[in-house]
């Protein structure tokens, strides 16, 4: 197997002065759920080189075993520090894709070309697409070939309304994440906020918040070695 994992090179939280950028669980649990897995992982962001941690999903409180393992990881570290510029991806040199969230997504994925054309590419290969958290707003311009949103009619979950408020970041964001994956007509569903929920229909893959990063891996895995048999 080889994963391309995605990360933002966004670290502007809206006008707040604040700094944002990937959240590091949402990293870790699938990084090693693809390790483990014996997958082989590229890590890509727009602009190469060390992409922005969100501050926060580093403080004590948001830390797991997986975020500790991970920072004490030194080929992970490395490989974190010196990721591929993302024009330089192919499809066709990996089996899937996974986005990881945090806010940052919101600000540069959401509107980059080269990320809306690869996610295309992997879903007109027949191959599956994973996204948490935040990350699912990255498919507000991505479409089928015949112009629909690619959310239009799926089963699709993400970061939920009352999860954003909770953080108080509902009127920084650019958009929410729920409610734009409805406005393109998805068949939004959501489990209790927090939780690990994960939703699957097809090629597209997503989980709600940081909980379901390393529940959403899995899918993933599940979902290419169905194919492989």
């Amino acid at each position: 197997m080889k994963i391309l994992i995605i990360l933002t090179s966004h670290d502007q939280l809206g006008n707040t002065g604040r700094k944002t950028g990937f959240w590091l669980e949402e990293l870790a649990a699938p990084y090693y759920a693809f390790q483990d897995a014996g997958a082989d992982i590229v890590l890509a962001s727009p602009k190469g080189g060390q992409p922005p941690l969100d501050p926060k999903s580093n403080e004590p409180a948001n830390q797991t075993d997986l975020t500790r393992r991970f920072e004490a990881d030194a080929k992970a570290t490395a490989q974190l520090a010196a990721t591929v510029r993302l024009d330089g991806v192919k499809q066709v040199d990996f089996d899937t894709v996974f986005y990881p969230g945090g806010h940052g997504p919101l600000w540069d994925l959401a509107e980059d070309k080269n990320s809306i054309a690869l996610i295309q590419s992997f879903i007109a290969a027949d191959k599956p697409v994973a996204l948490v958290c935040h990350a699912p707003g990255v498919l507000r311009h991505v479409t089928t070939p015949n112009g629909k949103p690619l959310v239009d009619g799926k089963k699709v979950t993400g970061f939920t309304n009352t999860e954003e408020e909770a953080v108080g970041l509902t009127n920084v964001v650019p958009f929410l994440v729920e409610d734009e994956l409805k406005a393109k007509g998805g068949n939004y569903s959501k489990g209790p906020d927090w939780g690990a929920f994960v939703v699957t229909d097809g090629l597209l893959i997503t989980g709600q918040n940081p909980a379901s990063s390393g529940p959403a891996a899995k899918a993933l895995i599940d979902k290419l070695a169905s194919k492989a048999a």
